[in-house]
């Protein structure tokens, strides 16, 4: 079931880039695996006083996303002012910036995480130690490294991660994949929405 998942998203993905290049620059972007030696870049906590600034980051991770093709994910406002405060809440929003500037956000959780309590399709590679789930994962237009650097932040707190995508993100899967991260079969959101999901210990 891996192989079929990972196959299938490597045909999209090169639909995609090969469609025009736009969306080449698109997909390369937001993950590419490097930043600019130039730029000085953190992570921190986020606070309410950086959602202003938060709010972009999403709806420009939203224009990759309906870019390449994956439509149905963050869709009706989320993710919203209220999932970040309640990130924020719980010690778990996280800013990333360069140079002083935020240029991403995601959110770095304890489990239990809900929505994993069942799995179909598969099972978990670990289910019995604690891990952390990462959610909300974005970066503005013209970032590059967000997904390696909040790996790196991630895996130097916790070897133990777990994190969901949709099916048509083929960008999340194709970087899941190239970070060692293993598919365990399904999960559903609150909403019933499915949701693909993976861990790597």
């Amino acid at each position: 079931m891996t192989d079929d998942f990972s196959t299938d998203s490597q045909g999209r993905l090169r639909d995609i880039t090969d469609d025009d290049t736009r969306r080449r620059e698109i997909l390369e972007g937001n993950f590419a695996q490097k930043t600019e030696t130039t730029v000085s870049r953190t992570i921190r906590p986020a606070t309410e006083a950086d959602i202003p600034c938060i709010m972009p980051v999403f709806d420009d991770a939203r224009e990759k996303m309906q870019a390449s093709g994956n439509r149905k994910q963050w869709t009706n406002g989320y993710p919203s002012v209220e999932a970040v405060q309640n990130d924020i809440r719980r010690d778990g929003g996280f800013v990333i910036e360069d140079d002083g500037k935020i240029v991403g956000y995601f959110a770095f959780l304890p489990s239990p995480e809900p929505t994993y309590k069942e799995i179909f399709g598969g099972q978990w590679l670990d289910d019995n130690r604690p891990y952390h789930v990462i959610h909300r994962m974005g970066g503005l237009h013209g970032t590059h490294g967000i997904f390696s650097s909040v790996m790196d932040f991630a895996f130097a707190r916790d070897p133990n991660i777990r994190i969901d995508t949709h099916r048509d993100n083929v960008i999340m899967q194709h970087n899941l994949a190239k970070h060692g991260f293993t598919y365990c079969g399904i999960i559903y959101l609150l909403s019933g929405d499915e949701r693909l999901a993976y861990q790597r210990i």
